[in-house]
């Protein structure tokens, strides 16, 4: 199944490791690297718009509730009946297509057919998988997920024939076809074109069968690492310095970098990356061969190098991953300058690794569900009237599930693979502003499906990964600019600048930090290099320390933290995360033009979001006005951080910390 996580935020939590099960869904878990605020501004973020005016339709005293499902399914019997006809149905597509797509008009209804059973199996795995995740303790949720992803897994062999035998009939011909026929070369161009443009990197029958035996084969590097890191890896227990007792698991460790004691958070930090350290062989055995797969895959599919391989899946150009790395290391500065703040605030002369996460206070805002959503609407005004009222219309008609209970999956994500009924957000509403955030997030991702399946047909409708985060971090944007303007405080302003520069170091510089990574270990492997676990201690630790600025005195890393690399699960993802620092610069860019009020600018990024997938996401993006192979949108960005932290900086002066 094709789906989209935020596997690991900004940080990389090895707990995040999973792949979304989602039918062409999108997952979104929240990263943490957030702080609360500053010495001793205790404020309460409720306060930034003293009587803020209410949303129409939207109380402000809304609480969170559930989702309703009865748009999917009525009942649990309509979507067993769904079922076994879908299971009937598939037989019967193979029976009349296999084989018999050498006429257009065939080719099209087979197409159409297709379509419509992925459409089918897309909308009973979500609604099973929705059904679970309100209560992974019911065992018929279970069985009844497990019994649509058995269906969806059939469905996918039954209709395995379909692109080879399209990619039989040869290139010319299929052109043929579409000239001839209106169908295929409208509804149908984007799914042909892009099979097509990978033909060249298609293996004859026997070889895809081949390949296809030996997959989960492939996938033993990234289990080992998932089975030695959070089942078989023995955790420290440390006493804290009120005698407390902590295991250092991996949530133990997230809580724990957190602590305001320092001496508490070092002795975390020498604990939790010894336990790593102690397996630093084995670790670097598990990467080492995830490379060598993907290096395997990439060379069997005629392709130079596994990056090309992977950027290639959705047509992305070598210069964007090429320009992001560059221009995030000339941004380097701006991450220095904001970290000696952050070291100024904090009161040491010089941050340590264990200094990144702690908070210097405990203040948390808060807020009901109904004011976090008024917030997020008039956050989005810029995007104009339309987008407002489709996004107050979903928060009004039970579109999310926000309450917390027990058995309810943690974390949040947005389903929108559900088409022709509309898109679901989960998530845990605890009034605090990372909820806040959030919630601007995943109606970021719903709104993008919303408007993508309301003008595409569903092939055209399901977008990238590469456009995924985009939207949803528009949203996020447009919410720090709103509260920006609604502050009526020195210590209000100080809390949001903070969050947003947070949010740059932790999903811009880092995600780049990860992806440099990637590209020079597979780059040494390439080049004939072994590498040994200590071998990527000693990469990532100059890497780290490059990006921190170790050797200016800005953040002292000492060379235990150089095991950090095993720590994160993206690099058995192949070069995946380098989206999130693409895409926090494309809506900055985007925020940026819709911010100046041109109708023009506001027209091109709906028009981004209503396209869906029916054109290549770079070309998508570059149509809305933002070229993701050029310097400009990263350089704007770090411009953005600079100019928050000029203002930042300023009330920290009138303060006199």
């Amino acid at each position: 199944m094709d789906g989209h996580q935020r596997a690991a935020g900004a940080d990389g939590s090895v707990m995040q490791l999973m792949h979304s099960v989602y039918s062409l869904g999108l997952v979104r878990a929240r990263g943490y690297w957030r702080i609360w605020a500053f010495g001793a501004l205790l404020m309460t973020l409720a306060a930034c718009s003293p009587d803020p005016e209410p949303v129409a339709g939207i109380p402000a005293d809304r609480a969170p509730g559930r989702w309703d499902l009865t748009a999917i399914y009525a009942d649990e019997a309509a979507y067993e009946a769904d079922a076994r006809r879908l299971a009937e149905d598939q037989t019967r597509f193979a029976d009349s297509c296999a084989g018999q797509m050498t006429q257009a008009r065939r080719l099209a209804d087979c197409l159409a057919q297709y379509a419509g059973l992925m459409e089918r199996v897309s909308r009973l795995a979500g609604y099973a998988q929705l059904r679970y995740d309100e209560d992974t303790t019911n065992t018929e949720a279970l069985a009844r997920k497990q019994q649509a992803e058995a269906l969806q897994a059939a469905v996918e062999e039954t209709t395995s024939f379909l692109e080879p035998e399209i990619l039989d009939l040869g290139v010319d011909r299929i052109r043929s076809m579409m000239r001839s026929n209106d169908i295929l070369s409208g509804a149908y161009r984007r799914f042909l074109d892009e099979r097509l443009r990978l033909a060249a990197h298609t293996l004859p029958a026997a070889e895809e069968r081949l390949l296809a035996m030996t997959a989960a084969l492939g996938e033993t590097p990234a289990n080992i690492y998932v089975a030695l890191t959070n089942a078989d890896m023995p955790w420290p227990t440390i006493t804290l310095h009120d005698g407390r007792t902590l295991r250092l698991d991996q949530t133990g460790y997230q809580r724990g970098r957190q602590f305001a004691d320092r001496g508490d958070r070092e002795r975390v930090f020498q604990a939790f990356w010894n336990a790593f350290s102690g397996y630093e062989q084995t670790l670097g055995v598990a990467l080492y061969g995830q490379l060598q797969r993907d290096r395997m895959l990439a060379r069997a599919r005629r392709y130079d190098s596994s990056l090309a391989a992977s950027l290639d899946r959705d047509g992305i150009p070598l210069a964007v991953y090429e320009t992001l790395i560059e221009e995030a290391e000339k941004g380097l500065p701006t991450l220095h300058r904001y970290l000696r703040l952050r070291a100024r605030l904090m009161g040491v002369e010089q941050l340590k690794a264990h200094d990144l996460y702690a908070p210097v206070t405990q203040a948390s805002p808060q807020f009901t569900l109904g004011e976090a959503e008024q917030a997020v609407v008039a956050a989005t005004a810029p995007l104009g009237a339309d987008y407002v009222q489709a996004l107050t219309h979903g928060l009004n008609m039970s579109w999310m599930d926000s309450e917390s209970r027990p058995g309810k999956r943690s974390g949040a994500y947005m389903m929108g693979s559900i088409y022709g009924v509309h898109p679901y957000v989960m998530m845990h509403f605890n009034g605090d502003f990372d909820s806040m955030s959030t919630l601007a997030h995943e109606w970021g991702h719903a709104m993008h499906s919303h408007l993508a399946n309301r003008h595409q047909n569903f092939l055209n409708a399901q977008y990238a990964i590469f456009l995924a985060e985009v939207a949803s971090t528009v949203n996020e944007r447009l919410l720090i600019d709103h509260l920006l303007e609604q502050a009526g405080s020195d210590d209000e302003r100080l809390f949001i600048l903070n969050e947003a520069i947070e949010s740059l170091r932790g999903t811009f510089f880092r995600q780049a930090m990860f992806a440099a990574f990637e590209r020079d270990v597979h780059g040494r492997l390439a080049n004939g290099e072994a590498l040994t676990g200590a071998d990527f201690s000693r990469l990532y630790l100059a890497l780290v320390r490059r990006y921190l600025g170790h050797d200016e005195g800005v953040v002292d890393i000492a060379p235990a933290y150089g095991i950090e690399w095993a720590y994160i699960p993206h690099f058995y993802y192949n070069f995946y995360v380098y989206q999130y620092a693409t895409s926090i610069a494309a809506a900055n860019l985007l925020a940026d033009q819709v911010n100046t009020g041109e109708r023009a600018a506001q027209q091109r990024y709906l028009a981004l979001l209503r396209a869906g997938g029916a054109d290549n996401p770079y070309r998508l993006l570059k149509d809305a006005g933002v070229d993701l192979a050029t310097p400009a949108p990263y350089r704007s960005l770090i411009r953005r951080m600079d100019r928050l932290l000029d203002e930042m900086e300023a009330i920290v002066a009138r303060r006199g910390l």
